[in-house]
């Protein structure tokens, strides 16, 4: 069990950013980037005790730091999508880059993701090294309102989970959503394809979408649809079904609405891989998981070693409140107040069977 910071390299700006590596007692180790608040690399064993990262990852800091890179960062202020590029807070209408079509996707370009961090703290607790990074958000970053402070904490504990910690606290009512961005692929391997693990989700329904990924507000069944993960099934097994939104985005896009809604951190999904004997539990007390199967990757992109990163081979578990509820007041979410601080966990378990 240890933990330790290196450098990795600076901003065209000279912004030094640093590496946070940390290993615990059962053969899983972690490291994160202070920019953009990333998981860089996730090593975890598989059944023959062989620990590989299950995390899609670059070699560089230019990488991670190229438009639209998001790859294990942390996002916000604003997750996901926002119709429009607008919101209203108090009676004002407020109004962000529209980066994807007419919407405001992820709260870019200047969003969580692309900013420097700092390493607050870090601790050997129980066995179970944690870190904890903090941002200060200005008021009008990316054009929303309010100074938000926002803090992470990544603990790996002595059974190999990941448990990633939020808290957040604001002088002025702003819209606020925040999740991880990581490429899973159990395999241990960006050449491999994730289309044969297996993916169950703790999820009745999904919100609709229209054509450009914002929901409509209505709640689909995902009973007899290739949305249906309740009982586990590969991820490949109904990516090319004759579903529109399947065929016009090349794969699952989609918010999944996760079952139970009191709160408490509960399972919300679990994703298998059979070759390795890797199996990952994903549990989280937010609403929603955006599931994206990495349906395409920028021309060029690569991943750890130069591997060339081809469609499908990944796939993120994105847990979160759903696309637009800034916009949705049907939707289970609330703006982030004074007084009001936000406190959310997600983690990521792992087993070998």
């Amino acid at each position: 069990m240890s933990i330790e910071v290196r450098g990795f390299g600076s901003l065209p700006d000279g912004t030094a950013v640093e590496r946070c590596i940390l290993k615990n007692g059962s053969g899983m180790e972690a490291e994160f980037l202070t920019y953009g608040c990333r998981i860089a690399r996730l090593c975890v064993p598989d059944r023959s005790g062989k620990a590989e990262s299950v995390v899609l990852g670059h070699d560089t800091l230019a990488e991670y730091a190229a438009p639209g890179d998001v790859f294990g960062s942390l996002i916000g202020r604003y997750a996901n999508r926002i119709g429009g590029a607008t919101f209203t807070v108090g009676g004002k209408t407020y109004s962000l880059t529209r980066n994807e079509g007419n919407n405001s996707l992820h709260s870019a370009p200047g969003g969580y993701q692309n900013r420097v961090w700092r390493i607050k703290r870090s601790s050997h607790n129980d066995d179970a090294p944690s870190v904890t990074f903090a941002y200060r958000s200005p008021d009008g970053e990316c054009g929303f309102p309010g100074n938000v402070d926002v803090e992470v904490t990544y603990t790996l504990s002595t059974d190999n989970a990941l448990i990633l910690e939020y808290r957040a606290e604001t002088d002025a009512e702003t819209p606020f959503n925040v999740t991880n961005h990581s490429y899973f692929n159990l395999t241990g391997s960006a050449a491999k394809d994730v289309l044969s693990q297996e993916l169950q989700i703790n999820a009745d329904s999904i919100t609709e979408i229209d054509d450009g990924l914002i929901p409509t507000g209505k709640f689909l069944p995902v009973a007899g649809t290739p949305f249906d993960f309740r009982r586990p099934k590969t991820v490949g097994q109904d990516i090319r079904a004759q579903e529109h939104t399947l065929k016009r985005f090349g794969g699952y896009d989609h918010n999944f609405v996760l079952n139970g809604s009191d709160g408490g951190v509960r399972k919300a999904a679990e994703l298998y891989d059979a070759a390795s004997g890797r199996r990952m539990l994903v549990f989280t007390d937010l609403p929603g998981v955006q599931v994206y199967t990495a349906n395409s990757f920028g021309e060029g992109v690569k991943g750890n070693g130069g591997i060339p990163l081809k469609a499908h081979h990944a796939i993120c578990m994105e847990t979160q409140f759903f696309p637009d509820s800034v916009n949705r007041p049907e939707f289970p979410y609330e703006n982030l107040k004074p007084g009001r601080p936000l406190r959310s966990t997600t983690i990521y378990k792992f087993t070998a069977d």
